[in-house]
């Protein structure tokens, strides 16, 4: 069914002169004249008003395990919702959603408000919802009242850029379990490849969701000759370690050509092994390939005695063994969030 839905006017802007409205949800801050969109695309400016058009307009709402987000210490084996509307505040030309985060021009969107949403996780189809695949920050409002919607203890995540002001964090962090941050690069490469001219910001939001409780796993893509040096992967690693936490889990993530970047060719397994390598080097404990699928960074170990804990096979867990929250060979507590759900059990609710 084609989407419906009004759009939503939002509390996250200000008036400026001109009858143009200031957006107040991402750093980008887009002054947008009356009739205008921001960079995003989803937020217009109507009578000196801001509107979430998008508001109750899904192009996705598909059953995904949370591995695929990528959460690995989240409710291992769990299944979640993955809303996703049109639009992006970045203009990444390696996207690999692209059709539906920046050339969406004849996307379908369909109907599909927040109380429906909720009503899939009553009835178990899932254990909770994440809001994902294109940036969850530009249609927050349409993600704010689901959560509302859904059950008390539905899990509830975002797999997000990161590009988001202090006051964003402020309002989605008391309503989130976890998110998934990307980190692509350094400064440069965010402005060559993003179109981000200072992204301090994506940074300070990964150390401030942490700081409010919320558990955080970071993503970097890893682009041939883009971000791959040794050097910058250091960089990047070193400040998860010392400013997040050396228990954060890192994915590494291998690139496929995509987009305007198909003359790129794809990561060498040799490159990740060696960012994962590095990434261990700077402490950190937890450090998983993605996109390689079969290979044994896939899966939990113990940091201590490194027993397997977690098995996983691509995004299917296949078994775990833990014993209370910990290791059963040294009692080395490990940290998940959440409940696991085993492979051989029925669909259950995650406890926090």
């Amino acid at each position: 069914m084609t989407a419906d839905a009004p759009p939503r006017e939002t509390a996250h802007y200000e008036t400026v002169e001109g009858g143009a409205v200031r957006c107040l949800v991402c750093p980008r801050t887009c002054v947008i004249p009356e009739g205008e969109r921001g960079v995003c695309g989803v937020r217009q400016n109507r009578d000196g008003r801001l509107y979430l058009t998008t508001y109750g307009r899904a192009v996705s709402t598909s059953i995904d395990p949370i591995e695929k987000k990528p959460l690995f210490h989240v409710a291992p084996g769990a299944d979640v919702l993955s809303v996703a509307t049109k639009g992006c505040n970045l203009q990444c030309d390696f996207c690999q959603n692209y059709r539906i985060a920046i050339e969406y021009e004849g996307v379908t969107e369909y109907d599909r408000p927040p109380e429906e949403l909720a009503d899939r996780i009553e009835a178990g189809e899932a254990d909770g919802m994440a809001y994902t695949y294109t940036e969850p920050t530009i249609f927050m409002e349409y993600a704010l009242d689901t959560m509302a919607a859904s059950p008390d203890d539905a899990l509830q995540v975002f797999v997000s850029n990161g590009y988001m002001r202090p006051e964003t964090v402020d309002t989605l962090a008391p309503h989130l379990d976890a998110i998934n941050v990307d980190i692509k690069g350094d400064r440069q490469f965010y402005r060559e490849h993003a179109g981000v001219p200072d992204p301090e910001p994506i940074f300070e939001t990964v150390e401030r969701f942490a700081e409010k409780g919320v558990h955080v796993e970071v993503t970097n893509l890893i682009i041939p000759g883009e971000n791959d040096d040794e050097a910058s992967l250091r960089e990047r690693m070193e400040w998860i370690a010392d400013e997040v936490g050396t228990e954060t889990p890192v994915h590494v993530s291998r690139f496929h050509p995509d987009y305007k970047l198909t003359d790129v060719p794809s990561t060498p397994i040799e490159t990740i092994e060696r960012a994962m390598e590095i990434a261990r080097e700077a402490g950190l404990s937890y450090v998983y390939s993605g996109n390689v699928p079969g290979h044994e960074s896939e899966s939990t170990y113990c940091p201590d005695c490194g027993r397997l804990l977690i098995e996983r096979e691509g995004f299917a867990v296949r078994e775990i063994d833990l014993d209370d929250g910990a290791c059963p060979s040294c009692g080395r507590e490990i940290p998940i969030r959440g409940t696991p759900r085993g492979p051989s059990n029925g669909r259950r609710r995650r406890v926090f």
